[in-house]
């Protein structure tokens, strides 16, 4: 439900699937805040509940397209409370991840979100994948991933009855949750803490301003000014900029650089028919290819007790485009002109041709699948929902694999953060990445 207030603006009232809904909070009347943040996904979400549980005297707003939170990214994801087994011990992703799903599961239990400890397998199915394995469980240990250990054959048939490999990594603390409802339980406490969202306020500009409101007395003391789409603007101190598969654009808007530049990728699910989920008890994946840039094909079993199968990965031709034929001039050939793209696509034509075919073709993404599990037959899916994945990518082709932070130059750019890149696993990270974009923020701004 949305409420309206006299200010012109909007603020959500939160619905979460049964959970208590905060009192919407009336707008901000003056339209000032200390801190605006742009981006009601998760990252967005997340990052301003910590900031302002840390800084309750001063104001904070959240700015949204849409009219609700968490649409995209975050509402279109697999559900997977990843672990950290595959990261770069050492590296930030890995760092983040780990401490994430920890803090994902005392979140969750403390505001009663439901989720499932369902566990993962990566499972090898031939012997070529063995080293490979054993290198993911090498690189867990060190990133101190919980619980893990590999198993075989035999094991393998007991956590998961129906499917075959010759060994497996056992990841017991991998689990599920609605991530959308976890967003929205975050916005929950930011309002609750006295947090403004903003919705239908898409940010078409942000400038400096060179006099005081009309009528104020405050002076400049909120020099940026933040315009939507729509003609409304909101001033502020000091900005950030959590926009997913528009932080590119967000970012030059505020003069910054146009790299990493945001591609989106669309990946499609298949959903096995009802009947045949107890076919799959768990996570399913396979031993990830280092030829090729995504984890590949995996089962994963939902809150719902639907079980998605997928997704592959192509180029999505509108950067919010969830079906096949979607389509938007400006995001297709801003995507095709790139030359980071088109080094991409060169790098891995064939892989990236065998994933449009299985796209269109759902027998050859089954056969893939049986690999996994020889039961599984064309007749058991069906075609279920697509998400679309904000790829950051240099000018060399190569995928931005983690965190990315942008300022700027002069008034604007000192008071402006953008968050660019916040790769996968960026819903299990959210509170830890909260905690390292506020620690960043209060360095920069000196909250």
């Amino acid at each position: 439900m949305i409420r309206s207030f006299g200010t012109g603006y909007v603020c959500a009232h939160l619905l979460s699937q049964g959970s208590k809904s905060a009192a919407c909070r009336a707008a901000h009347h003056s339209g000032s805040f200390d801190v605006a943040v742009i981006g009601g996904g998760i990252v967005g979400l997340a990052s301003a509940r910590e900031l302002i549980l840390r800084h309750p005297n001063l104001t904070f707003t959240l700015l949204e397209k849409e009219k609700e939170l968490a649409l995209h990214q975050t509402g279109h994801n697999s559900g997977v409370i990843h672990s950290g087994i595959y990261y770069t011990p050492g590296s930030l992703k890995a760092q983040l991840c780990v401490r994430g799903a920890t803090l994902t599961y005392q979140y969750c239990q403390k505001k009663g979100v439901p989720y499932k400890r369902c566990g993962k397998l990566i499972v090898a199915v031939e012997r070529e994948e063995i080293p490979r394995l054993k290198a993911l469980y090498e690189r867990g240990q060190k990133n101190n991933v919980r619980e893990l250990r590999l198993i075989d054959a035999k094991a393998i048939r007991e956590k998961e009855p129906y499917c075959r490999g010759i060994m497996a990594l056992d990841s017991p603390y991998t689990g599920i949750v609605d991530w959308r409802l976890v967003a929205l339980t975050y916005g929950e406490d930011f309002q609750e803490a006295g947090g403004t969202v903003i919705t239908e306020f898409e940010a078409s500009d942000i400038t400096v301003a060179t006099e005081s409101p009309a009528g104020s007395a405050e002076g400049l003391k909120y020099p940026i000014i933040i315009k939507s789409s729509q003609g409304k603007e909101v001033r502020c101190r000091f900005v950030l900029a959590c926009g997913g598969l528009y932080s590119d654009r967000l970012s030059e808007m505020s003069g910054c650089s146009s790299e990493p530049r945001i591609v989106p990728f669309r990946g499609d699910y298949l959903v096995l028919k009802p009947e045949k989920n107890y076919l799959v008890r768990g996570n399913i994946y396979p031993v990830p290819n280092p030829r090729f840039p995504f984890l590949g094909v995996h089962f994963t079993p939902r809150m719902d007790g639907s079980v998605w199968l997928g997704p592959n990965a192509v180029l999505a031709f509108k950067r919010e485009g969830y079906k096949l034929y979607d389509f938007d001039t400006q995001d297709f050939f801003n995507a095709l002109s790139y030359r980071g793209l088109q080094r991409l696509v060169m790098k891995n034509i064939v892989y990236g041709m065998g994933e449009m075919y299985r796209g269109v073709f759902t027998s050859a993404q089954v056969k893939i699948l049986q690999r996994f599990i020889p039961e599984l037959s064309p007749s058991d899916i069906l075609r279920g929902p697509s998400g679309v994945r904000a790829q950051a990518l240099d000018a060399e082709g190569n995928l931005v694999d983690d965190f990315v932070f942008d300022g700027g130059k002069g008034e604007l750019g000192s008071r402006v953060l953008h968050v660019r890149n916040a790769p996968s696993p960026a819903a299990s990270s959210s509170l830890a990445i909260a905690e390292m974009i506020a620690d960043e923020l209060e360095k920069r701004f000196q909250l």
